[in-house]
């Protein structure tokens, strides 16, 4: 079991930025690739980023491709999400997710291959 915990959200004007943070817990010991979603008010949860354990892949959303940079530190334990050029139309809840994985490569980017969830953090953009 691997719990999430997200935190950086907040309020910041169109053409701000935003750094999310997603501390992991419990069973941290296995290998486990981390992503980022987000939901919007009505909306269905869809995925923002996503980054193999290894670190050395990652995958964006076309939506956030060029705005966005997921990261990890896993001697922390740690996955950071970098938002630049915020624009309304992000305002959502962000969640941290996380499953387990024996590639250290495997990059999972649907909302179905995680397993562990974060309860999320409000991130809301200004016009």
């Amino acid at each position: 079991q691997v719990q999430l915990v997200e935190s950086g959200g907040g309020l910041v004007q169109s053409g701000g930025s935003l750094s999310l943070s997603c501390a992991a817990s419990g069973r941290t010991s296995s290998r486990y690739a981390m992503g980022w979603f987000r939901q919007a008010a009505g909306k269905e949860r869809e995925f923002v980023a996503a980054i193999s354990w290894s670190g050395s892949n990652t995958k964006y959303a076309d939506s956030v491709k060029g705005r966005c940079t997921i990261s990890r530190d896993n001697a922390k334990n740690t996955g950071i999400l970098q938002m630049n050029s915020l624009k309304p139309e992000d305002t959502a809840v962000y969640y941290c997710a996380a499953r387990d994985v024996i590639f250290s490569y495997i990059v999972p980017y649907r909302r179905d291959d995680y397993a562990y969830w974060g309860q999320g953090t409000q991130v809301t953009v200004a016009s």
